[in-house]
């Protein structure tokens, strides 16, 4: 039977793949200087104004997504008829997975001849985007929810997903690294490396030193723990550094070149927790890969 796929904004799907593949889509908000917006076009959204405010010291923030927020965009779905497939970004990083589960459980009552299943990607912007892609072919191919649902749980543990920044402030913020860590490393140049790990959390895995090595840290992860390149779509991230993700591009083709490659820009709710100058990596290597 064919199901439907929803996602949500995080999952940083260009506007033409979300509508070329007919997925669904749940916005999250963010706020700047208090102002709440969301971002549902990626083709509307001026990134280089955004990071650019951001870098002029704009306060972006973001919150909690609640339970009635997945119910608006589930329960028109159900109401059609159609049973659901929700792909959504890691738990490991946000509770909109658990408030996902939340609105879930209700409209199971509420809809007890619809079947809805849930994937946590361990995942965010096209760490969860791609999986979400791999849905909507798995369901071009004729699997059915059940079978496609089962898939992503097993491609999650084999997908890769590596970054950098460029301001080691934002993570400062976060409380991904300490204050004296972030002091030295904006003078010394130190740029981490960083990872979505089996669990899903963001954790540091190394460091380097300069913008051009940090980039070069990224295909090196790529040329090492690839498999299949030929047969991928590998996905980068840049939060307004598109000479960098182009860069970074170019050295993934130069060794093993993928089947193809998406390159967006982070959408502003993800983007707003790792900063301007983030350039991130997802491809597909072994199972077990993220403990790499």
């Amino acid at each position: 039977m064919v199901f439907s796929i929803l996602t949500d904004t995080s999952a940083n799907l260009p506007t033409e793949l979300v509508k070329k593949y007919g997925i669904s889509v749940t916005p999250f908000s963010f706020f700047v200087e208090g102002k709440e917006s969301t971002c549902t076009d990626s083709e509307s959204f001026d990134g280089p104004a955004f990071y650019d405010a951001m870098r002029q010291g704009a306060v972006v923030t973001t919150s909690q997504v609640n339970p009635q927020r997945h119910m608006d965009y589930m329960e028109p779905i159900l109401k059609q008829g159609s049973d659901l497939l929700y792909v959504c970004m890691s738990s490991g990083i946000s509770g909109a997975y658990s408030c996902a589960e939340m609105a879930a459980a209700q409209l199971r009552e509420a809809y007890p001849q619809r079947t809805i299943r849930l994937v946590d990607t361990m995942g965010a912007s096209l760490g969860e985007g791609l999986l979400a892609l791999r849905a909507a072919a798995c369901r071009e191919q004729g699997m059915g929810l059940d079978e496609t649902a089962d898939f992503l749980l097993e491609l999650r543990e084999r997908f890769y997903q590596v970054f950098t920044v460029d301001n080691l402030a934002y993570l400062q913020r976060s409380g991904r690294i300490s204050n004296a860590t972030a002091v030295i490393g904006t003078v010394f140049q130190i740029k981490p490396l960083l990872k979505g790990n089996e669990e899903g959390k963001i954790v540091t895995f190394g460091k380097v030193r300069g913008r051009r090595q940090s980039i070069q840290a990224l295909a090196d992860k790529y040329d090492t723990l690839v498999r299949n390149p030929e047969g991928q779509t590998v996905g980068i991230a840049h939060a307004d550094c598109p000479e960098d993700a182009a860069y970074l591009a170019e050295l993934l083709r130069a060794k093993f070149p993928p089947r193809d490659i998406l390159t967006v820009c982070y959408e502003p709710v993800t983007g707003s927790h790792v900063g301007p100058g983030t350039l991130a990596l997802f491809f597909e290597g072994d199972k077990g890969v993220r403990l790499q």
